[in-house]
């Protein structure tokens, strides 16, 4: 279920494309105007909007969001206005060079989209880099990671109900949950990622509500996920998130964000998820 709030009435693309390139224009950018606009539209009319800037402008608005913002808020930004299977396949390919913690992006991507949709990152991801998204993660990956995350990014996965079936047919068989076994030895970064695979396949949600706890409570918060997680499913899942969240940490997600970040990028942040001030 999706929080995103798009205006009940949106203005054509031409008078968003108009509005952008005033929000560019002068000394300084209006960088609440361009939340105003592209943090409102869906991914549809943010496709619409880029597609009508460059025909229209003859420049590419990703690259004058690039130029003209900076730091999480650019990135934030950057993000959301790419299709969603473009900025998968860009999170994908990011993880996989920076070779840190790359493991739990490619997991994510892999089991928290639809088989439909892992096709198309796997199709932009191809188009943008010429290579396998396949490829690429068996490259850079070896053994049990490797095991795990190539199957897991190539396949058409089924998505009904008879992988919760399996996961209670474990338990009765051997008397515990899989993923209480899977924590025998807590130090196994393999079976830890194993642990978050199956919650991502079985209760995303709560996957999430701890990615972002754990970003937000950090010393020191850890802005790329933070920014991952709501931008990527602001479309998605967010109403369930933020239940979870509450629940979890009896603090809504938005007093959680808003006390640790500022300025535009908080403002960016707060409007993806569905809470702004009129």
């Amino acid at each position: 279920m999706a929080t995103l709030k798009v205006p009940a009435t949106v203005p054509p693309p031409e008078e968003d494309c108009e509005q952008l390139r005033k929000a560019f224009a002068g000394w300084g950018t209006n960088e609440a105007l361009i939340i105003q606009i592209l943090a409102h539209r869906n991914a549809a009319q943010r496709k619409l909007i880029r597609e009508t800037y460059a025909a229209t402008y003859g420049e590419d608005l990703l690259k004058d969001l690039d130029s003209e913002l900076s730091s999480d808020f650019q990135r934030a930004v950057l993000l959301w206005t790419l299709d969603p299977c473009e900025r998968d396949a860009y999170l994908a390919n990011e993880a996989i060079k920076r070779l840190t913690a790359s493991n739990w992006v490619i997991m994510e991507i892999a089991c928290t989209r639809s088989s439909h949709d892992l096709f198309l990152v796997r199709k932009a991801y191809h188009a943008r880099y010429k290579r396998s998204l396949e490829e690429d993660v068996s490259y850079h990956t070896t053994g049990d990671f490797r095991k795990l995350l190539v199957p897991l990014v190539s396949a058409l996965r089924y998505e009904g109900d008879e992988i919760n079936a399996t996961l209670n047919q474990y338990n009765n068989q051997f008397g515990n949950a899989i993923n209480k076994d899977l924590k025998a030895d807590p130090e196994d970064d393999y079976l830890t990622l194993l642990r978050a695979t199956i919650k991502c396949l079985t209760c995303p949600e709560k996957y999430f509500e701890k990615t972002l706890r754990l970003a937000i409570n950090k010393l020191g918060t850890d802005e790329l996920a933070l920014t991952r997680v709501v931008v990527t499913q602001a479309e998605v899942n967010m109403q369930r998130i933020k239940e979870e969240y509450h629940k979890r940490n009896s603090v809504p997600l938005v007093r959680a964000i808003a006390g640790d970040t500022s300025g535009d990028f908080e403002k960016m942040l707060l409007a993806l998820i569905g809470h702004e001030e009129a």
